[in-house]
């Protein structure tokens, strides 16, 4: 695949897909296409969170074939049942093998029924060290768990981070803004009834907001139940962009520089 800067227009606004599962099985049939039109579109970068030590590997291989794709090695909490404590020394050995731009997916989810929440904690709680040791921002899966996520990340201080798929409060977008974190927005403040997602979307500083689709997930309204990709972050920018009365050019340029700040990206 050739270079995303050889790719992607020159007049094209530059975005970062900050959280993109690229290497999903919902790909297989089509991956190359959905990353070429993802760069041509402007998706210039694309951050690809592991879920567990069973897709290091195809993590890996997706960052290696497509030059615009980063990796992030986490343990997700929503597979909470597949990982194991030695797993975690699985991931020290990853981020030696490869270091990646993050720590992700991790965090807690109490919306999902039936996943330990004691397991969920302890592996959240060791991945914020391993993070803390090596000096990287954590990537956050964060349903319906913000206060207990701040709790940890005021005891356990990390290089920032992003909250993945925010839908807080004002006030614990604040104190996740307060903690050098960026919170993430896609497809799901583009349906017209997400009023609180909306309202947080317009009114948030613009410095503290960052772009993702999650694809294959979290869709937005013009897809419908359809696949999410990542090709689709520009119409989410303009969204955005309407929400907030801007150009679309201000959009990008300044969730591209807080993902660039954040990730530490030249």
């Amino acid at each position: 695949m050739p270079a995303a800067s050889e790719t992607a227009s020159s007049r094209t606004p530059f975005f970062i897909d900050t959280h993109c599962h690229l290497d999903a099985a919902e790909f297989d049939a089509d991956r190359d296409a959905e990353y070429a039109r993802a760069v041509a579109a402007g998706v210039a970068i694309q951050i690809v969170p592991a879920i567990s030590r069973d897709n290091f590997a195809a993590v890996a291989a997706t960052c290696a074939r497509y030059p615009g794709c980063l990796p992030a090695w986490g343990l997700h909490p929503m597979y909470i049942h597949v990982h194991r404590p030695e797993h975690l020394a699985e991931l020290r050995a990853q981020i030696e093998a490869q270091r990646p731009v993050a720590i992700g997916e991790i965090g807690l989810d109490l919306f999902v029924k039936g996943l330990d929440y004691a397991s969920q904690e302890f592996f959240y709680v060791e991945q914020l060290k391993i993070a803390r040791d090596h000096d990287l921002p954590v990537l956050l899966h964060c349903r319906k768990a913000n206060d207990e996520l701040l709790k940890h990340l005021r005891r356990i201080r990390v290089r920032g981070g992003i909250a993945h798929a925010f839908n807080g409060s004002p006030q614990q977008a604040d104190a996740f803004i307060k903690l050098g974190f960026k919170l993430g927005f896609g497809g799901a403040f583009t349906w017209p009834r997400a009023n609180n997602l909306r309202r947080l979307a317009a009114d948030l500083p613009l410095d503290a907001i960052v772009l993702e689709t999650d694809s294959p997930d979290i869709p937005p309204a013009w897809i419908g139940r359809g696949r999410n990709a990542p090709g689709e972050l520009p119409r989410i920018a303009q969204t955005l962009a309407e929400l907030r009365g801007l150009d679309v050019e201000v959009v990008a340029q300044a969730t591209t520089r807080n993902a660039r700040e954040l990730f530490g990206l030249a």
